[in-house]
């Protein structure tokens, strides 16, 4: 069943990992709908779009901007009370992706059985399979211990080795 991605536009175009990226397209926006796209951060073109700007569009804005893409605009709402109105109206929330950055909206989504992810998760899909390695446990670099879990005879050893070195 393919995934519905609702996206907080302006979250992500006002990270400071997106507007490194997007030098050459001067409305971010736009960019922004054109690197999701082009870099298929939504995976499936079978999955769904949604990005929600506050605000109102331009007049020369009124038109879909891309038929792939849902740009939906907040107008007196802001955005994020417009994306936990599209999620609460959602009927299927396990099949839902919220990115956002915002506490409130993340709690919101996971509160309900949504999924949340970051905007640096979005952008740079490499972070999330990095969390993902660490998470299971399969350390890359033995320096990096981010994420390992320990057993408790693993700790219990590791403390009564401590005690000898510090504890004398």
């Amino acid at each position: 069943m393919p995934l519905q991605y609702i996206i907080d536009g302006y979250n992500i175009t006002n990270h400071p990992s997106f507007t490194n990226l997007h030098k050459k397209i001067k409305d971010s926006r736009l960019a922004l709908l054109e690197f999701i796209k082009y870099k298929r951060l939504c995976g499936s073109p079978k999955n769904k779009i949604t990005v929600v700007f506050d605000g109102f569009p331009k007049i020369s804005e009124e038109k879909n901007w891309d038929a792939e893409i849902n740009v939906i605009f907040s107008r007196q709402d802001s955005a994020d009370e417009r994306i936990k109105r599209i999620v609460e109206n959602s009927g299927d929330f396990k099949n839902i992706v919220v990115v956002s950055d915002d506490k409130e909206i993340r709690f919101f989504v996971k509160s309900v059985g949504a999924r949340a992810r970051g905007v640096e998760e979005f952008i740079n899909p490499a972070n999330l399979a990095q969390a993902r390695i660490k998470r299971k446990g399969r350390l890359k670099d033995e320096g990096d211990l981010a994420g390992l879990e320990l057993t408790y005879s693993q700790r219990h050893k590791i403390n009564e080795e401590l005690k000898k070195i510090w504890l004398k």
